[in-house]
């Protein structure tokens, strides 16, 4: 099994891309790459080769389940692990998220202590 190393993270709000970008690099040891929009992750999604996407659900323009939806029509990415991070977590919320094909969602605001720790157990939750 492969290990998690890359996550592609797609957030508008420049204080929580720092924070989290934080949280995960140093806690967590991975490779982030930021992306402000939805339309920036689809550039550069491919070449980055993400292991896993974050991806925050409401953005302006093309907002988090439309920016899955597009990533899933390029054959490189129609598998990607994909967690939504949002303030939406009601269950019936997460439900909506997984039938998109996100695995799960991580509450906002989060703790950056452990925000690396959940990335990691979504990640292993998928086998």
């Amino acid at each position: 099994m492969s290990q998690l190393q890359r996550i592609l993270y797609v957030e508008d709000e420049p204080d929580i891309q720092a924070i989290a970008t934080m949280a995960l690099e140093m806690v967590g040891g991975f490779s982030v790459k930021v992306c402000s929009s939805g339309e920036e992750a689809l550039a550069e999604a491919e070449a980055y080769a993400p292991d896993m996407i974050l991806l925050d659900v409401m953005m302006p323009g093309m907002d988090g389940p439309t920016t899955l939806q597009a990533l899933r029509e390029k054959p490189a990415l129609s598998q990607l692990p994909v967690a939504f991070m949002t303030a939406k977590v009601q269950p019936q919320e997460i439900e909506y998220y997984k039938s998109l094909g996100a695995l799960d969602a991580i509450a906002k605001p989060f703790d950056p202590m452990t925000l690396a720790d959940q990335v990691r157990a979504i990640w292993n939750s998928r086998i």
